[in-house]
């Protein structure tokens, strides 16, 4: 069993770092074929795609991670099978509005960013949230089976489609790229979603019934969550495209560049990340608190080793890694990166904080996190950005991270005080009796 489950985890390691290197890959490759400007142009549409699909779309794979695993430890099916049909009509629901807000906004698209080229690449990335909709509804399908491994493997092969469109489409110009990363993406949801339905068809059949008493809670919890990934949508996504507004496209592009680092760092930590939403909301819902609190601190402590040794190293030969991975035209984007660094490397310590809030069921932790991060963020961009352009917008996200930090710190300190005090309880409780 415990060779399966180390098998698992490597193979979970190899499909997330391929995905990743495959996406940087992307990235090169267009950086390169369509140079300063265009680029600046195809980074900035799928920034406004993104965008949007994040902000519109409802967060309901996170409550089904966390009340997937109470009904299969209860062996609830007929709850599951409930949970899991209303998940999918939400993700679709959500992806259609995307699109429709994508189409809505593709005629202003130009005169937003005063550039001209990105109404016709909006128009076509409308079609990406909905066919991208269906696949995190399968994914957690096979999460719940603990086949996170799969889960790895489906997310390189995705990558890979969308590399193949960035390589082709690149040679006919920005719009025809952003159509063959929707026509990848299509094909990558069918593969997951075959695979998905595989592992949700070995649940046991039976009758879907009503959530009852939990409904109202699951519903809070998709809310929570939706609006703490629109707080996230604020930071990611939005913080680029404010950039463009007041530095211009070709800046949005040197940030894409920029953000390299915390690419790389965050595909350092995302098997583990995955392993962690999986295993620790196994053992809360099992009644093993203790055991996930100290899994977090083990993580940080392992995690800021490592960046103590890595980020020294990196920060010197940043120049020559943009020189040599996607050429001289973005050298402006040395200083960003080397900022962004440092900002990556306090999210990859504080890697833990997607999924901690849903494996113990608070998701509105994320909400007050991310709203604080957000709050100091945006404004800085705009600030900073209108000022040192893509330097500016770097060093804006470091501050908004330190923030974030500090606020987690807090957060984490009480949660382990809590845990210790029900623990106390529930000893004392059954002292008596023992």
């Amino acid at each position: 069993m415990r060779s399966r489950l180390l098998w698992r985890r490597s193979a979970t390691a190899a499909g997330l770092y391929s995905a990743v290197a495959l996406g940087i890959a992307g990235t090169v490759v267009a950086s390169r074929v369509l140079g300063l400007e265009r680029f600046g142009l195809y980074a900035t549409a799928l920034a406004v795609a993104s965008f949007l699909q994040t902000l519109l779309d409802l967060t309901v794979e996170e409550s089904l991670t966390k009340y997937g695993f109470r009904y299969v430890a209860a062996e609830d099916w007929g709850r599951l099978h409930r949970l899991f049909a209303r998940a999918l009509q939400l993700k679709l629901a959500g992806g259609a509005l995307a699109g429709a807000a994508l189409l809505a906004l593709a005629p202003l698209a130009d005169v937003v960013f005063g550039a001209e080229g990105l109404t016709a690449a909006v128009l076509v990335s409308a079609g990406l949230p909905l066919v991208q909709a269906p696949e995190n509804v399968a994914a957690t399908a096979l999460l719940l089976r603990g086949r996170y491994d799969l889960r790895g493997a489906y997310m390189a092969f995705a990558m890979g489609l969308r590399l193949a469109a960035i390589a082709i489409g690149t040679q006919f110009g920005i719009w025809q790229t952003v159509a063959l990363i929707v026509a990848a993406q299509a094909i990558s949801t069918g593969a997951v979603g075959a695979v998905g339905l595989a592992a949700y068809r070995r649940f046991p059949a039976a009758p879907q019934r009503p959530l009852g008493d939990d409904r109202r809670e699951i519903v809070s919890f998709v809310a929570q969550s939706s609006l703490a990934t629109g707080m996230l949508s604020l930071r990611t996504t939005l913080a680029p495209l404010l950039l463009g507004v007041v530095a211009g496209p070709t800046q949005v592009g040197l940030l894409r560049i920029a953000q390299a680092p915390q690419s790389g760092l965050t595909a350092a930590s995302s098997p583990v990340r995955l392993v962690l939403l999986t295993e620790q909301t196994r053992d809360w819902e099992r009644g093993q608190e203790r055991d996930v609190v100290a899994g977090v601190r083990r993580y940080m402590l392992a995690a800021g080793a490592l960046m103590t040794v890595a980020v020294p190293v990196f920060m010197l030969a940043m120049p020559w890694l943009v020189r040599v991975v996607f050429g001289s035209d973005y050298a402006n984007a040395v200083t960003a990166a080397r900022v962004i660094l440092v900002a990556a490397a306090v999210q990859l310590v504080l890697g833990w904080t997607k999924s901690l809030p849903v494996t113990i069921g608070r998701p509105r932790l994320r909400i007050l996190t991310h709203g604080i991060e957000t709050a100091v963020l945006l404004p800085l961009v705009v600030a900073f950005g209108a000022i040192w352009g893509v330097s500016g917008a770097a060093i804006a996200m470091l501050v908004a991270t330190i923030v974030f930090a500090a606020v987690w710190a807090v957060v984490l300190a009480r949660l382990a005080t809590e845990v210790e005090e029900r623990h106390a309880a529930a000893a004392s409780g059954s002292a008596p009796a023992a």
